[in-house]
């Protein structure tokens, strides 16, 4: 028996194979750098991109995860190259340096095409006048005290000012455990060390490292700063290599109990429960100078969002940014990163879920959040510059007030 194909059922295949691979070739693919995924808990950030693919057919997201420090030097690569992804995650101080590069796109000409609302948002960061930033989440950087090691030592009250918190690190200092009070990583690599490990300590105070919007380092309350750092490592008790120690360093020493004290992001809580989960910590205010009673500075930084100038899929980029803004997903991602939202209509669960967030909010509501760094020309390049004074001066080669002048002298020439 012939079997005959008859000519309107190979009309019906055809369509078929063709609006098959019609559909294949619509998919959009778009590149999300971030280093968010592995600070948060496993499987989550997949899960709302999935969520975001499900609502978005025809839009698929491809996650590039990793360290904040590898994220950093990828994305300035991408930048220089005009290989950035589609999507990226950003830090507030890399955001004037990526616009001279014209490496971030403009997204107002999209919200004003989608109607977006920008009353919605906490904050736009701008560039000369172009919106290349919003802040999805944002974490304010306390101190970190692990509390096995204070009462093992004998610090019955945690630290409330400096002069508290240098004899807290005394206490919790033993050299020949290769256990140390406090931490301090000023790895020129990733200078923000600077920004959140010493400067934390001007805001703190309601103090500013700035006067009439030019640098004033050479003021009173950066160098009272140095001085104050410099009786720290003068009396031993920041643990050893603080010119090549990076961030993620400082954290690694702390989950592995040899240091005290730390100040740092509220978004590795999760990174240091699930490397140990036995270590017993508490949260407090960065201490302030004797005598300060007005609010607490937090130094914070953000979880930022940008889209590249280079993308060739700008349209279903801004379709991702939308979502991760909006009240309901914004709510569920700062809930799960134990963070403060970008989405002012966004209530996060952990106030009430968790005991160290119920206490990072309380020290949310009685201070304000503080980072001068965040919109500055060339923020990085302030950085290093003030990064190399600080070295110099903890090796010996120069005084807290010579290190504030030659700092002050590299960033006027910035200004």
């Amino acid at each position: 028996m012939t079997f005959r194909i008859k000519p309107a059922m190979l009309k019906i295949a055809a369509a078929a194979w063709l609006l098959g691979a019609t559909g294949a070739m619509a998919d959009t693919t778009l590149e999300f750098t971030q280093w968010w995924e592995p600070e948060l808990p496993a499987g989550s950030l997949r899960a709302i991109m999935d969520d975001f693919e499900a609502a978005n057919p025809g839009i698929k997201v491809t996650l590039v995860s990793g360290p904040y420090a590898t994220t950093r030097d990828q994305i300035s690569v991408g930048a220089a190259t005009g290989t950035l992804s589609d999507v990226v995650g950003l830090d507030g101080a890399w955001v004037n340096n990526l616009n001279a590069q014209n490496a971030l796109a403009d997204m107002n000409p999209m919200m004003d095409a989608s109607g977006f609302d920008k009353s919605q948002v906490a904050d736009i960061i701008k560039v000369d006048g172009k919106a290349v930033m919003f802040p999805v989440a944002s974490f304010v950087y306390p101190v970190f005290v692990n509390l096995d090691l204070a009462a093992q030592a004998g610090v019955a009250k945690l630290p409330s000012t400096r002069a508290e918190f240098l004899e807290a690190a005394k206490k919790m200092t033993h050299a020949d455990k290769n256990q140390y009070g406090w931490v301090l990583p000023l790895s020129l690599q990733t200078p923000s060390g600077v920004q959140n490990d010493m400067m934390s300590w001007v805001w703190a105070s309601g103090q500013s490292m700035m006067a009439n919007g030019k640098p004033d380092l050479e003021g009173k309350p950066v160098v009272d700063m140095l001085t104050f750092v410099k009786s720290l490592n003068d009396a031993g008790t920041i643990s050893p290599g603080i010119a090549t120690k990076t961030e993620q360093e400082k954290v690694e020493e702390f989950v592995n109990d040899r240091v005290g004290m730390m100040i740092d992001s509220l978004a590795h809580v999760n990174l240091i429960r699930k490397r140990n989960p036995k270590l017993n910590f508490d949260l407090i205010p960065v201490p302030v100078v004797e005598n300060y009673t007005g609010k607490r500075g937090l130094p914070y930084a953000s979880w930022g969002i940008g889209i590249s100038a280079a993308s060739k899929h700008q349209e279903e980029a801004w379709k991702l940014v939308q979502y991760l803004m909006s009240e309901k997903v914004n709510a569920k991602l700062v809930s799960l990163a134990n963070a403060f939202p970008g989405n002012v209509n966004a209530k996060p669960d952990f106030v009430t879920s968790d005991k160290a967030f119920g206490k990072a909010f309380e020290i949310f509501k009685t201070g304000y959040l503080a980072n001068e760094f965040t919109g500055l020309p060339v923020a990085e390049d302030l950085m290093t510059q003030f990064d190399v004074q600080a070295q110099k001066m903890l090796a010996g080669e120069q005084k807290p007030e010579e290190a504030a002048a030659a700092a002050q002298k590299g960033w006027m020439a910035k200004f």
